[in-house]
């Protein structure tokens, strides 16, 4: 009797997630819908977990995580310490370098520089500071940090083929936020707060009433008419 191959049964999305952290795939379910994605469909959540799984992206050490997409479902968004793993693991990296420019001692741009082994030509790509800056604390705090993020992003994309996902700041603009006429139910972490407008507080928006002052001199002048 021939010994007959017996062909192995691919293992699910899910399945795959759950043996590369020693769990159950239904508690790994459990605890994704409990802790990360309490609003999604199981059918975003298995796309959340196939891009998880293609990029060998962790979900609970934040680097890759869902974000609520402009027409419903949701976005994979990678933080950028989930692109730098990216970049590190993928087998035909050979190097990263930075070149910083600064213009009247404020940044300006920083070019990454990305060394492919299977390219002659090293993949280089500049982003500048006008384009790239907003108005949040780490911008306002390490402008050259963010920016140097940035640079890396775009130019591992480039060089990798990366496709599929965002930065977290380029899918915090897509993010429909639900508000009521009294104040905002969402709103993302990365999108700066509304402080009122000066005008809302000119006089002439909101009048202050007048008092009627009474002197001394006009006492005297109602007792003599009196």
């Amino acid at each position: 009797m021939k010994n007959e191959l017996i062909p192995q049964q691919k293992q699910s999305a899910l399945a795959v997630m759950a043996s590369r952290f020693s769990v159950e795939p239904a508690k790994l379910l459990e605890t994704l819908k409990a802790t990360l994605m309490p609003k999604a469909t199981n059918e975003e959540l298995l796309s959340f977990v196939v891009t998880a799984n293609q990029y060998g992206l962790n979900p609970f050490t934040r680097e890759i995580y869902a974000f609520p997409a402009r027409n419903g479902g949701i976005q994979p968004m990678v933080s950028v310490d989930g692109w730098i793993k990216m970049m590190n693991s993928h087998p035909q990296f050979n190097g990263i370098q930075f070149t910083t420019e600064d213009k009247d001692g404020k940044p300006f741009s920083v070019t990454a520089t990305i060394h492919h082994k299977e390219r002659s030509h090293p993949v280089e790509v500049t982003e500048y500071f006008s384009e790239c800056y907003r108005p949040s604390e780490p911008w306002k705090v390490n402008p050259r940090r963010m920016l140097r993020h940035k640079a890396l992003i775009q130019c591992a994309r480039v060089a990798f083929g990366f496709s599929g996902i965002v930065d977290e700041e380029e899918a915090a603009p897509s993010v429909s936020v639900n508000v009521t006429p009294s104040r905002p139910i969402f709103r993302s972490k990365l999108e700066p707060k509304v402080e009122p407008q000066p005008h809302e507080y000119l006089p002439e928006n909101n009048p202050v009433p007048t008092a009627t002052v009474t002197t001394s001199e006009s006492i005297q002048q109602e007792v003599s008419n009196g």
